[in-house]
């Protein structure tokens, strides 16, 4: 939410040293980063073709059936996402405007101790149906594990390759012997990644540079203390810097949202980093006028309104990420199956930025043309503000057509 800039300096340089590394040497920098950080020996990094296919094959049916379902659902809501292309014609002067897609994407998909399918449709999709030609996925040797190439089968990625960190940001922007460089790359990371994509914005485009996952939670006094205890911790688990803030509007709830709390995190394997997580932020009993307001301050990357007219109340929020409906709408189900983005502003970004969809991955390109009557109606204004400006040359480039 809402930061202070308080970059790492020493994770900054770190990446600035990998990514001129990777630049000078290619295939040579990423084999030594690999056996650095990950422990593994690799020659070649791209993924053999047979592997997708077998993991696809081994893939659990009922993961593939869900993963399924959340690409069906996915490639709708990105359709409908699809900017139409504009013609306006006036004064004899033609304006168009139409939009292009990037010709290559990059997705980084991270690896470690969890699997993350989702990531791969959630990015592949949106680029897929925007019209990207070539799609390209990068993720960790560590995190090459069947749940995520079975999702590169269902999204039509068969660009993949094995190498993770801020070498594999490198790769994809400046390429290697193996790797073709892209235009634009998306895709969450560890603090590296991100660091990374931060200090590549500009050779190519980025989506954002991610912080740590976050939710707010706005409850009335219709909410249930064991939904936003529930809602809570499923943002707690991903991260030990996730925030996680419900704002409820007695005493009373926020000792039943606690012990609930409490009783939950006894309960989950991932206890640590959620409790840790939790530290972040809390219940706060607050009056519902203001915890809007302080949701619109925080900006938050996931808003819950938790209350009996959540429609109405939403009226009121200027700044979230994305914001979840009433009390049967748990951000669980926009992290998976409701067919909705789940790549979204985090730190308090949501004032300006808006979530990952098919129009991250299009360029508009304006077009003008103008007949020799649409020329002459706007040549004197044009001439009178290039010669305000001090610019001769532009407004002779307009005499020398009125001449002819």
């Amino acid at each position: 939410m809402a930061k202070k800039l308080n970059r790492d300096r020493n994770t900054e340089e770190a990446v600035k040293v990998i990514l001129d590394n990777v630049a000078e040497t290619g295939d040579e920098a990423l084999q030594t980063y690999t056996e650095k950080f990950d422990g593994e020996s690799v020659s070649n990094f791209r993924l053999e073709a047979e592997r997708i296919e077998a993991a696809y094959a081994a893939a659990d049916p009922k993961l593939v059936e869900s993963l399924n379902v959340m690409a069906t659902r996915l490639n709708a809501w990105h359709e409908q996402e699809l900017p139409s292309d504009i013609e306006l014609v006036e004064a004899n002067v033609t304006r168009r405007q139409r939009f292009v897609p990037v010709d290559s994407v990059g997705i980084y998909v991270p690896g470690g101790a969890a699997s993350y399918p989702s990531t791969v449709l959630m990015n592949a999709i949106p680029a897929r149906v925007a019209g990207v030609k070539r799609i390209v996925m990068v993720t960790p040797i560590t995190g090459l594990t069947k749940e995520v190439l079975t999702a590169a089968k269902i999204a039509g990625v068969d660009e993949i390759y094995t190498v993770g960190g801020a070498q594999a940001i490198a790769a994809l922007t400046f390429g290697t012997e193996t790797i073709q460089p892209v235009d634009l790359i998306v895709g969450p990371g560890n603090r590296f990644v991100a660091e990374a994509k931060r200090q590549v914005y500009g050779i190519v485009g980025i989506d954002s540079v991610a912080g740590p996952s976050e939710v707010v939670i706005i409850a009335d006094d219709s909410a249930h203390p064991d939904r936003i205890a529930a809602d809570l911790l499923a943002q707690a688990e991903h991260d030990a810097d996730a925030v996680c803030i419900a704002f409820v509007p007695t005493r009373e709830m926020k000792e039943a949202v606690d012990a609930e709390l409490e009783r939950r995190l006894s309960q989950l394997p991932r206890e640590e980093i959620a409790r840790a997580a939790m530290k972040n932020g809390g219940v706060i009993v607050l009056p519902l006028s203001e915890a809007v307001n302080q949701a619109n301050r925080l900006a938050p990357e996931h808003l819950e309104l938790a209350v009996r007219d959540p429609l109405e109340l939403a009226k009121s929020i200027r700044h979230a990420g994305m914001i979840f409906l009433g009390h049967e709408t748990p951000e669980t189900l926009g992290d998976y199956v409701a067919g909705t983005n789940h790549v979204l502003p985090t730190s308090g970004t949501a004032r300006f930025a808006s979530g990952l969809s098919a129009r991250t991955f299009l360029r508009s390109q304006t077009m003008l043309e103008a007949n020799a009557a649409g020329l002459a109606e706007l040549a004197e204004a044009a001439k009178t503000v290039a010669r305000v400006e001090g610019l001769e040359a532009h407004a002779q480039a307009i005499e020398v057509r009125e001449s002819l």
